[in-house]
């Protein structure tokens, strides 16, 4: 068995469930609704916003080589990291453009997290920090 093989079929770690859960949704809100209020009291155009508003969900493609290819993409396309990142480098590099890239990028995460599309496991897209998604979701 390869490690892909073994690592995909291992048991996922504990997933957040119940009050925890609702936290962590209720975090992307608070972060979909200051990243937005901050674009757009930061000079930020609507079209902007509204043409790369899922742009990072083009990392869903690196699913087509595999799971774990997909999971390590989105993770990154998904990760407060990258786009605190992207803040910093606009920050320093006097670029505004990155820092309303940067905020577009944490709305979207927020939104992700609002509706519990959490981070991805390489056991599949439906795996995720925040529990299952999509058909594999109970209740």
């Amino acid at each position: 068995m390869t490690n892909e093989a073994s690592s995909i079929s291992a048991p996922l770690p504990a997933l957040a469930t119940g009050g925890v859960r609702t936290v962590l949704r209720l975090e992307g809100l608070a972060a979909l609704v200051i990243a937005t209020a901050a674009y757009f009291t930061g000079g930020g155009t609507l079209w902007l916003f509204a043409v790369l508003f899922f742009a990072p969900d083009i990392s869903f493609a690196a699913y087509t080589v595999n799971s774990r290819v997909g999971a390590a993409a989105y993770n990154v396309a998904h990760s407060y990291v990258s786009a605190a990142l992207l803040a910093g480098a606009g920050w320093l590099l006097g670029a505004e453009l990155l820092v309303h890239l940067a905020l577009i990028l944490a709305a979207h995460i927020g939104f992700d997290r609002t509706l519990g599309y959490g981070l991805k496991y390489a056991a599949g897209f439906s795996h995720t920090h925040l529990g299952p998604v999509g058909k594999s979701r109970k209740g």
